[in-house]
């Protein structure tokens, strides 16, 4: 009987969740899903000096505005509880315990000056940022130097401590990445990696390889850059007795700045002008916010599909994916080896799209609340409905439909007055005059029934319709934008059109 199916995202609550993270909760929860596996949030927040209040509420915020709602989670609750490294403390140390007992790890009592004498005495040409290694090791203050004695008494007398993974020298270590394929290992280019703190606590390498073996996770997905430590991650297991059930591992590519050069950062968004946060985050420290995609206006769906082709395609041309689509058809294989450019113009497109093909009843809400801070009232649910459906596919972000639609809920205050005035004469204000006449008794009013009228008594004053239309626009509207302007005019009533024409000839 194949073992069930459970992935994980184990973030440290350290600030802003990058878009990398939220993408690798994507992968994680697409090919759990598509398996029907279990997803797991745990949260890894072993390291006390960078724990940052608030910062784990916000991870499960953004997962919950992304849909992404965990299986089992500290807020969820499951069967391997706690989901929090912090409160799993005790079990690491016997681990520790045992690697040392077995002779795979090490007590190493160097103070934290002894570390930076080391650094700057073993430094040379050829190597210029020494490590605690195997060529290093035999020469600090640890249990592989100091005699039996001597460490119990250093123990005994509670002199603090950290202990080290012992790599062994000149092995190759290896295995069967789900995107690379094969990767080895030289055992002699990798350091002694911190297992335990002086704190008590564990680092990743340790709490990662305890974790995902007593939550029985199956695959490991995660990004590039700790590719590094995957030998430490293989041999843990190994001297722990578990590499039977070592989950299956894919290395993600990163996401890249958009020139390609280097890995995107929350300082490349802010010099180009675009979030790499899914939510904006403040700093509780410096109290410094940083916007997030859905806050500048993006539809979850719409970020979802873009973070799934960033770096996945499925083989085809389709790039708009419902979530659906996206549990069936993604595969760890297709994933790019490669980074992947982020693309802000790109990003914006699918936002685009999917807000002319989602109702308008879904993002209504967050519009709503955009023109209540934008002093809009709307007591028609019905026609801001319909105004909605009516300008969407002029928006690209949501903050867009509070110029592409408050007017029609509140009369322009400033007129584009400047683009009427060079073809406007006495015969155009006239015409007004009289359209405004006869609308007064227009029984039809509905766009084509306004159109008609409009249209015909252009017609009889002998002025083209084409010259009418932009001063009808900006009359209605203040500028040169917005859907048909006989669709607006329906849409915000007969008193209201005939209100706004003639405050607008008053300007003229």
């Amino acid at each position: 009987m194949e073992k069930k199916v459970r992935v994980r995202f184990a973030p440290s609550p350290t600030g802003g969740l990058h878009l990398g993270g939220v993408r690798t909760v994507l992968y994680n929860y697409l090919f759990a899903k598509q398996l029907g596996g279990e997803f797991i949030l745990r949260i890894e927040d072993t390291d006390q000096t960078r724990f940052v209040p608030g910062a784990e509420e916000y991870i499960q915020e953004c997962l919950a505005w992304c849909g992404l709602t965990p299986d089992e989670s500290p807020l969820h609750g499951g069967p391997y509880a706690p989901y929090r490294q912090s409160e799993r403390k005790e079990m690491y140390r016997q681990y520790a315990e045992q690697l040392v007992a077995q002779g795979n790890a090490y007590y190493a009592f160097d103070t934290p000056e002894e570390l930076d004498e080391m650094r700057v005495k073993f430094k040379t040409e050829e190597n210029t940022s020494p490590q605690y290694n195997l060529q290093v090791r035999n020469k600090m203050r640890n249990s592989l130097t100091l005699s039996q004695g001597e460490v119990k008494q250093l123990l005994a007398e509670g002199v603090p401590y950290v202990v080290r993974i012992k790599m062994p020298e000149n092995e190759t270590i290896s295995f069967t990445d789900m995107i690379r394929g094969d990767v080895e290992f030289n055992s002699s280019l990798v350091d002694d990696k911190v297992l335990l703190k002086g704190d008590g606590m564990p680092t990743y390498h340790l709490a990662v390889v305890v974790d995902d073996y007593s939550m029985k996770i199956t695959h490991a997905f995660r990004g590039e850059e700790w590719l590094p430590s995957a030998p430490v991650h293989i041999l843990l297991w190994k001297y722990l007795g578990w590499y039977k059930e070592m989950p299956q591992w894919a290395h993600l590519p990163l996401i890249m700045k958009p020139d390609g050069h280097g890995k995107l950062s929350k300082r490349d968004g802010d010099r180009l002008g675009f979030p790499v946060f899914a939510m904006n985050w403040t700093d509780p420290k410096t109290n410094e916010l940083t916007t997030g995609f859905r806050e500048l206006g993006f539809l979850p769906e719409a970020f979802i599909n873009m973070l799934a082709v960033l770096g996945w395609n499925d083989g085809t041309e389709q790039e708009l994916f419902t979530i659906d689509e996206l549990i069936e058809r993604f595969s760890m294989e297709k994933v790019h080896k490669g980074g992947a450019k982020f693309d802000f113009e790109k990003a914006k497109w699918f936002n685009h799209e999917w807000i002319k093909r989602t109702p308008a009843t879904a993002f209504k809400p967050q519009v709503k609340k955009l023109f209540e801070e934008n002093n809009i009232q709307v007591e028609d649910e019905a026609k801001f409905e319909q105004v909605l459906e009516t300008v969407k596919e002029r928006c690209t972000l949501l903050p867009d439909f509070v110029q592409q639609a408050s007017f029609f809920f509140k009369a322009p205050q400033t007129l584009d007055v400047a683009s009427v005035k060079p073809k406007w004469n006495e015969d155009k204000a006239r015409f007004f005059d009289i359209v405004c006449e006869k609308f007064t008794v227009l029984e039809d009013w509905t766009a084509s029934g306004i159109e008609t009228l409009f249209k015909e008594t252009a017609t009889e004053k002998a002025i083209k319709v084409g010259e009418l239309q932009l001063p009808f626009r900006i009359m209605l509207v203040g500028g040169k934008f917005g859907p048909t302007v006989f669709d607006i005019a329906a849409l915000i009533g007969k008193v209201e059109t005939i209100d706004r024409i003639k405050y607008a000839l008053t300007q003229f």
